[in-house]
C-alpha cells in the first residue's frame, strides 16, 4: 500500500519522492475531496490557511500519522491533535526573520520613525534627538530560538540584555524573577510561546512596573498582553508599545490601539521574511527524508 503525503505545492514539486508514495499538492485542505484528505498519512498544513478551519481538517483526516506546521507557534493546531498524531512544529524557520523585526520595532520607537515619515510625507525636513539602543538594558522574556537570535543582535547594538525563561539557567533568569526585573529595563520584548503561564503574564501590575519612558515589544502572541490594561498604561503617556500582536486579532479597524500615538502596529509579520521559503522548504524535505527512511523526526511537539 503507497504511503500519502500531502504538502503545498511549493514544497512537495521540489522533492524527489519514491514511486510508492503518493503526493497531493494542496495549498488549500477545504478544496480536497474528502476520499483524497481521508487516506493521507503525512500532512504538511499550509502557511496561510485553508477555507476550512484547522479543528474541521483534523478532523477528516482520518488516517494522518504526522501533522507538520510552516510555525513555530502550535498553539492553535495542538488541541484539535489526536493523541496517536505526531505534531511537529517549524522551530528554527522563523528565528532571523522574527527576531529582525523585534529589532525594527524596538528602533523604530525608540528613534520615532513615524515622526520623520510623517516629515517625509509633509516634504518637511526635520531634525531631531531621539533615543538609542545603544547602552539600554532589554529584558528579553522568552528564551528559545527566536529569543536567542534576537540577544545575538542586540548585543551586537552595545545593549545589556537579561534573558528570562521559565526556570534559571546560565546567565538566564526565571520567570519568577521577573517583579525585580522589570524595573530596571528600558525595552521589555516579549517573545514567549502561548499556554497557560504566559495568557495575561502581561497584565496591570506588570505594566505599572516598567519604568518611564520604557518600552514593550511584542512578537509572541496578543494573549500575553492583557490589551485593556495595556491601553490604561498607554493613555497615560508613561510608556510606549510596539506590536506584532494584538488581541484581538486581527486587530479591528475600530479599535483604540490604532489611534494610540504611542504604538506601533505591524500585522503579525514576524515570520514573513524572503528567507522563509527557502529555510521551509529545507526543513520539510529533511522532514520527508527522516519519515519515508522510518526515523524519527525533528521538532516533535506531541
Amino acid at each position: 500500500m503507497s504511503r500519502h503525503i500531502i504538502a503545498p505545492d511549493w514544497i512537495a514539486r521540489d522533492y524527489a519522492f519514491p514511486a510508492d508514495v503518493q503526493v497531493t499538492e494542496c495549498d488549500d485542505l477545504g478544496e480536497l475531496p474528502a476520499d483524497v484528505i481521508a487516506s493521507a498519512e503525512f500532512v504538511v498544513l499550509p502557511y496561510e490557511g485553508s477555507t476550512i478551519s484547522i479543528e474541521e481538517a483534523i478532523t477528516r483526516l482520518t488516517n494522518v500519522k504526522v501533522i507538520q506546521t510552516l510555525t513555530a507557534g502550535f498553539d492553535n493546531v495542538q488541541p484539535f491533535v489526536p493523541a496517536d498524531v505526531t505534531l511537529c512544529n517549524a522551530a528554527g524557520v522563523h528565528d532571523d526573520a522574527t527576531s529582525e523585526l523585534a529589532l525594527l520595532l524596538t528602533l523604530s520607537v525608540l528613534r520615532d520613525m513615524p515622526r520623520s515619515y510623517k516629515a517625509q510625507q509633509d516634504h518637511h525636513w526635520e531634525t531631531y534627538f531621539a533615543r538609542s539602543l545603544a547602552d539600554k538594558t532589554v529584558l528579553l522574556i522568552g528564551y528559545g530560538n527566536v529569543g536567542k537570535a534576537a540577544e545575538k543582535r542586540l548585543l551586537g547594538f552595545g545593549c545589556k540584555v537579561i534573558p528570562v525563561a521559565r526556570t534559571a539557567r546560565d546567565h538566564v533568569h526565571a520567570i519568577s524573577e521577573l517583579p525585580n526585573l522589570i524595573p530596571s529595563a528600558d525595552v521589555v520584548m516579549l517573545i514567549v510561546p502561548n499556554n497557560p503561564g504566559t495568557v495575561n503574564l502581561v497584565d496591570a501590575k506588570f505594566l505599572a512596573s516598567m519604568k518611564n519612558d520604557s518600552v514593550l515589544v511584542n512578537v509572541a502572541r496578543g494573549v500575553v498582553v492583557d490589551t485593556e490594561a495595556l491601553l490604561a498604561e498607554l493613555k497615560t503617556g508613561r510608556i510606549s508599545a510596539a506590536l506584532d500582536v494584538t488581541e484581538p486579532e486581527p486587530l479591528p479597524a475600530d479599535h483604540p490601539l490604532w489611534s494610540m500615538p504611542n504604538v506601533i502596529i505591524t500585522s503579525h509579520n514576524g515570520g514573513e521574511g524572503d528567507v522563509f521559503w527557502d529555510r521551509a522548504r529545507a526543513r520539510i524535505h529533511s522532514q520527508f527524508d527522516l519519515w519515508l527512511a522510518g526515523k524519527p523526526l525533528e521538532c516533535v511537539i506531541t
